[in-house]
């Protein structure tokens, strides 16, 4: 790691952790504070889009790292353009709560935006699943930014468990990068997001002194599959590994939305469902919760991922074998259950 790159992650470490402070004395003036419902897995009324400090921390860092000529214009603007976009609707939303349609305009429009200036998801990758075609490939592209965006934001509900998740993602996703030769800027990029994140939980640890909002737990979700997106591109990190790392996050998301669309459920209206918030009523705590998931990603969901990425031609298999024991977990948690 070169001394610029350390630099950049200090940029954005600081940058969030004073950021997360201001924005909540900032919520606190404004009066945008999340008040606990019957659909809330808080009790006290919490100021909210701490993650406004994420994103402009990892701008800041993503810049320097640009000036430093380690991440091309392409990559970047498909991260600024893109995840700005997500960000702004985010903070709007925190705001104002915009109808789930106008959000879903807005998180297409941008995933639309990133595939045609990056292109979509290579042959190579898709020949492993038996599907061939550029046009395949930019759709399934498009699906996993939207998916990706929207279940960050439906795990974002409990103290530290979405900040901890893209520290965790990002961190390990830089890693990989590194250990198989990848570009030196996109293992930047990850680590100074993988900062962001850690300076904004300083804050957001249970007990929560601020949330990162739709403003932060969006674009975090789209960025991290932009990420994900451009090191499949380039080879070194198959799009199964990026997969494995956020597995808890797809499982308990996937789960929970079909078994709520089978049962006719208004799927899109706000609930206490995934697995993640069953155990948290369950345990009557957030931290444990937050410290198992974190304890799967380190202890099992790693390990996978590096197999997967040492061998992308078997990476589908580690993908399958990764998620399978995790979709019987959630699901024994109660992932999609109505609550009695």
């Amino acid at each position: 790691m070169t001394a610029s790159t350390i630099l950049a992650v200090f940029v954005a470490f600081g940058i969030a952790l004073v950021g997360t402070g201001l924005m909540r004395q900032y919520a606190l003036r404004g009066n945008l504070i999340d008040v606990p419902n019957l659909r809330s897995s808080h009790a006290a009324p919490t100021p909210r889009a701490g993650g406004v400090a994420i994103v402009t921390a990892f701008f800041c860092s993503l810049v320097l790292v640009a000036y430093l000529g380690l991440i091309n214009v392409r990559v970047l603007s498909a991260l600024i353009i893109g995840g700005g976009t997500m960000a702004l609707i985010g903070f709007i939303d925190d705001r104002w709560q915009l109808r789930a349609s106008i959000r879903f305009s807005v998180h297409l429009a941008a995933a639309l935006g990133v595939v045609f200036l990056l292109g979509g998801i290579p042959d190579s990758a898709l020949a492993r699943w038996g599907l061939h075609g550029l046009w395949v490939g930019s759709l399934i592209a498009v699906l996993v930014l939207v998916w990706t965006t929207n279940l960050f934001n439906f795990m974002d509900g409990i103290d530290g468990i979405a900040g901890s998740e893209a520290v965790f993602v990002s961190g390990a996703g830089a890693l990989l990068n590194w250990y198989q030769g990848g570009a030196p800027g996109l293992t930047a990029a990850m680590l100074c997001l993988a900062a962001a994140g850690l300076g904004f939980l300083r804050w957001n640890w249970p007990p929560a002194r601020i949330f990162m909002g739709d403003v932060g737990s969006g674009f975090l979700g789209f960025t991290l599959a932009v990420l994900g997106l451009v090191a499949n591109q380039l080879g070194r990190i198959p799009l199964e590994a990026w997969g494995i790392l956020g597995g808890f996050f797809l499982v308990d998301a996937t789960i929970t939305l079909l078994r709520r669309v089978v049962r006719g459920d208004q799927w899109f209206e706000a609930h206490r469902m995934h697995a993640y918030q069953q155990l948290a009523r369950r345990w009557r705590a957030h931290r444990p919760v937050t410290l198992t998931v974190c304890i799967i990603n380190v202890s099992w969901l790693l390990p996978w991922a590096w197999l997967a990425a040492r061998t992308p031609a078997n990476s589908k298999y580690f993908l399958i074998a990764a998620l399978a024991p995790l979709t019987v977990f959630v699901i024994l948690a109660g992932a999609g259950r109505k609550e009695s």
